[in-house]
């Protein structure tokens, strides 16, 4: 999620922050995509539709030189049912919470025990991300939380798999022309 990764003139939905213009009293911002926004998010993600895309953050300053990112992002999106190839409507709901420090910034290490090894605590809180320059793009972030909350099986209500291809090969094989022998003994 840094911004060296995505320019933010090739980013599908950005938003960007200028670090410097951030203080200690959080912030609160209001992002949504448009059309042609939404357009180029459904072409990222190979799903048919974004109908809508939106996110209320709290932009604030982390610890000296840090930021830290919270909201919640929601939207709505349109995939192929991965049984009949409907469209399936769905909705995403989902917390942001990211902390970015700059680049080469103590905050940014990864804390070793005595043995050299790395403990991450999988429900802990996720690690900062290092950016670099002076801006942070909170729409890439965005964009980055909806991705995650894309169910990539979706299935329309009440539609079931049906018996598999595999199993209706398996009933109309050809007899083995060694089952004659099955039960031939040895007198």
């Amino acid at each position: 999620m840094t911004n060296d990764n995505i320019p933010h003139d090739r980013a599908p939905f950005s938003y960007l922050v200028k670090v410097g213009h951030i203080s200690a009293n959080p912030v609160q911002v209001r992002v949504e995509a448009d059309e042609r926004e939404r357009n180029a998010l459904a072409k990222l993600w190979n799903i048919e539709g974004v109908n809508s895309l939106s996110a209320e953050l709290q932009i604030a300053r982390w610890k000296k030189d840090g930021v830290r990112i919270r909201g919640r992002v929601s939207g709505e999106i349109v995939q192929a049912c991965v049984v009949t190839l409907d469209p399936v409507v769905s909705r995403i709901d989902s917390d942001i919470d990211q902390i970015y420090v700059p680049e080469g910034s103590k905050l940014a290490r990864i804390v070793t025990e005595e043995s050299a090894e790395m403990v991450l605590d999988p429900d802990g809180p996720d690690l900062p991300e290092s950016f670099s320059g002076d801006t942070i793009d909170a729409g890439a972030l965005v964009s980055e939380f909806a991705a995650l909350s894309i169910d990539p099986y979706p299935k329309k209500p009440g539609v079931e798999f049906v018996a598999h291809v595999e199993d209706d090969a398996v009933e109309n094989r050809k007899p083995s022309p060694f089952a004659v022998l099955k039960d031939w003994k040895n007198d």
